[in-house]
This record gives structure tokens, C-alpha cells and sequence, in this order.
């Protein structure tokens, strides 16, 4: 009985530290770029959009099709380095565990 406790013990500050991981994720943010910094996202780590800023120069009315794909690099950008930010720092509270959605 007495390993049983220490082990829940465990668990639950397991638990804690993971939730606290989780809660910094959303303080730090990465920033995803394309067109040599012509657009830049800003977003957390939980993957939501911050910040986007887009400089006047790629703004061509005649040439919507390439701001969008600008805008969709950049996100793209983000949302990996976001990923790997996550996997990071998540990552030694889950390692060898396989849970998916965790974050």
C-alpha cells in the first residue's frame, strides 16, 4: 500500500508539472516569416495566431495570389516551430509515452 501512495503522489505531481508546462506554452511565442521577412505570424504555443504583420511593399492589388501565399508560408512556419516549441517543452514530461492531442 505504501508504494501505491508514493506512486499517486508521483502521478499527481506529474500532473501539476504538466499543467504548468502546458500553461507557459501559451506565454511563448515563435514567429513564422516568408518573403525574407515580408510577412511574419507571430504565435503561441499553443498554436493560436498572435500577430501578423505584413510589409506595404508586398501589398500589390494586382497581385493578390502571391500575398496569400506569403501568408500561408509564414503560417506554416509558425505552426511548425510551434510544434517543435511544444514537443520540447512537453517533451520530458512525455517521453516514451504515446498520447496523442496532448498538445
Amino acid at each position: 500500500m505504501k508504494n501505491m501512495n508514493q506512486l499517486m503522489k508521483q502521478a499527481k505531481k506529474l500532473q501539476e508539472d504538466m499543467a504548468r508546462a502546458q500553461e507557459e506554452l501559451g506565454t511563448m511565442i515563435v514567429k513564422g516569416t516568408a518573403g525574407g521577412g515580408a510577412v511574419e505570424i507571430e504565435m503561441n504555443g499553443h498554436r493560436k495566431v498572435q500577430q501578423i504583420k505584413i510589409k506595404p511593399d508586398v501589398v500589390d492589388p494586382e497581385d493578390v495570389e502571391m500575398l496569400e501565399d506569403l501568408m500561408l508560408t509564414a503560417l506554416r512556419d509558425a505552426e511548425g516551430k510551434a510544434e517543435e516549441l511544444a514537443e520540447s517543452h512537453m517533451g520530458k514530461y512525455t517521453k516514451g509515452l504515446n498520447m496523442p492531442g496532448l498538445f
